[in-house]
This record gives C-alpha cells, sequence and structure tokens, in this order.
C-alpha cells in the first residue's frame, strides 16, 4: 500500500519529536500510539493532562515516559502556544493539531514573537491512496489559500514539490487545474496555468515539469489525453494537481474521501516545521498518514 510504505519511510529517521496541540482525542492519541507502536517519533502531548491520561488508560496502554511527555495546559489556546513554542525552540521538529479549531491552532502558528512563518506562503498538501491508481495524487491547496494569485500558485508549487520529493517523487509531474485546457483570457485559472508552465520552462520553478491549463481528466486519465489530442509529460500522468481556488481542493478533497473511499495524508507546508494540519472528524488512520508524510518531510 502506498501510504503504509511513507509509515515504513518515516521509522527509518525516527529522531523526531513532534509536539501536539490539544491532545485530549481519541483518534488523535490512537494516532500516536500507532506512531509509537511503530517506532516512528516521540511526543509532546500539550492539554488537559487528566483527560489525555484517561484516555491512554482507556486503551490500556503504557508508555514509556522517555517517548512522551504530557504537559498541561488550561486551554486550547495555551496548548497551541506551548506546542508552537516547542517547535520554534526546537524541543519539536513537527507540529501537530488536535482537538482545537483551525482558527485557534494557526493563531498561534502565526504569531509574530514565536510563530513557525518564513516569508513563505504557507500552503495545505494532500497524499492520496485512491483504488485503481499505483501512484500517489498530490493535491493543493484544498484548506489554506482561497483564491491564490500567481506568485502564490507559484509558491504553492515549490512547497508541494519539496514534499513530493521528500516521499521518493524526484521530478514531479505538476498539472495546473482549469475548466478547460485551452488559455482563454475570460478565464484566470487558464492565464496562470500557462503563465506558471512559462515560469516552469524558464527555471523559475525548479525539480519539477509544470504544464497546463489541463482538465482534470486528462491531467490523471492517458485516455482522456489522447482522446482530446493532448501531447505533453504531464497529461494523464499528473503526480501534482493543483487547483485554482480553495473551493475546487476541499470539494476534491472531500469528493475522494467519500465518494472513492481515498486513503489520505496532509500536512502544512511552507513553515519552519511540517505542520498536520487534520479535520477533528479525521480518523485515527487518517492522522498517522498524516503524521508518517510530516516525518518524512524533516527527514528528506
Amino acid at each position: 500500500m502506498l501510504l503504509d510504505s511513507l509509515i515504513n519511510k518515516a521509522a527509518q529517521g525516527n529522531s523526531s519529536t513532534v509536539a501536539v496541540a490539544a491532545a485530549e482525542d481519541i483518534e488523535v492519541i490512537e494516532a500516536v500510539i500507532a506512531a509509537l507502536d511503530q517506532n516512528l517519533a516521540k511526543f509532546i502531548l500539550f492539554g488537559d493532562e487528566e483527560k489525555i491520561n484517561s484516555i491512554i488508560e482507556s486503551k490500556k496502554q503504557n508508555i514509556s515516559s522517555d517517548c512522551l511527555k504530557i504537559i498541561h495546559a488550561h486551554s486550547n489556546a495555551e496548548a497551541a502556544e506551548l506546542a508552537v513554542k516547542a517547535v520554534f525552540n526546537k524541543e519539536a521538529s513537527v507540529l501537530m493539531k488536535g482537538n482545537i479549531s483551525t482558527n485557534t491552532f494557526l493563531k498561534a502558528v502565526l504569531n509574530k514573537e514565536y510563530g513557525l512563518r518564513t516569508g513563505n506562503v504557507l500552503s495545505h498538501i494532500s497524499v492520496f491512496e485512491i483504488l485503481g491508481f499505483n501512484r500517489f495524487t498530490i493535491i493543493t491547496d484544498a484548506a489554506m489559500n482561497i483564491a491564490p494569485d500567481l506568485e502564490q500558485k507559484a509558491q504553492i508549487i515549490r512547497n508541494a514539490v519539496s514534499l513530493a520529493r521528500s516521499i521518493g517523487i524526484e521530478i514531479p509531474k505538476v498539472a495546473p487545474i482549469a475548466a478547460v485546457e485551452v488559455v482563454n483570457p475570460a478565464m484566470q485559472a487558464t492565464l496562470d496555468a500557462a503563465a506558471l508552465t512559462v515560469m516552469n520552462k524558464r527555471g523559475q520553478i525548479l525539480d519539477c515539469i509544470v504544464d497546463g491549463p489541463l482538465g482534470l481528466d486528462n491531467a490523471i486519465s492517458t485516455l482522456a489525453a489522447e482522446h482530446k489530442g493532448i501531447h505533453s509529460e504531464v497529461a494523464g500522468n499528473a503526480d501534482i494537481l493543483l487547483v485554482p481556488t480553495i473551493e475546487v481542493g476541499n470539494a476534491l478533497y472531500k469528493s475522494l474521501i467519500y465518494f472513492a473511499n481515498a486513503k489520505v495524508g496532509a500536512v502544512i507546508a511552507g513553515a519552519k516545521a511540517p505542520i498536520v494540519l487534520t479535520s477533528r472528524a479525521d480518523t485515527a488512520e487518517s492522522k498517522l498518514y498524516s503524521l508518517a508524510l510530516a516525518l518524512c518531510c524533516t527527514t528528506k
């Protein structure tokens, strides 16, 4: 299984520590226990100490204090602050969101004093394992950037390419997605896609092959590309799908999970450290895959 291979890869460099904000959540604790069982990393759990211990005890787990530390926080905001500071101070190399709202979590991430911004665009990257495909499908951005402009899209591609290379895709193929495959001045997504393609050819976006605009069908299906007479290295074989807006990315992300039963891991890239930002509704399995993905980014 593709995503299971990321767990194996993450286990090879298991010197990392993960800081979890508001860890008092059953699925989060299950993911942490699974990660500890597979020797992926050490953990610092920030949150309600009594609730965290209660969940761990309910799982009948004896966890070594060498691998897991619990630090009490009086609120979700404090838990986020402490977790982010742990990464900022290099006590941890990965940040993970627990049972906390995304707004509260990101407020700490973006704090000017101790936050994790680098000056680059932060972007959400999801790596899917889809039945019938023998490769990863990487989608960006489904959760962070609402309507990125051309330069933001270029940085989003760079973030995704860096992640793709960390999981073994040396020269990822990038398809900027639009509703049509030709440049239409009335459709900004096609203009941006064409510009990104030229930027790639002129060395402004490195370590990948960008070709667009492409429709979703001919980005992932060689048959669809052949039917439309599209000939390129990317058409039908895209590793990375760059969506034009958050609505497109979010709908595609959720469609793959709920209609196609796809498996997924997701991170926020572009910060000082990988950030695991999963939904509170995500399964423990998805959180584990996201953890493995983030840990792969630290060992690339």
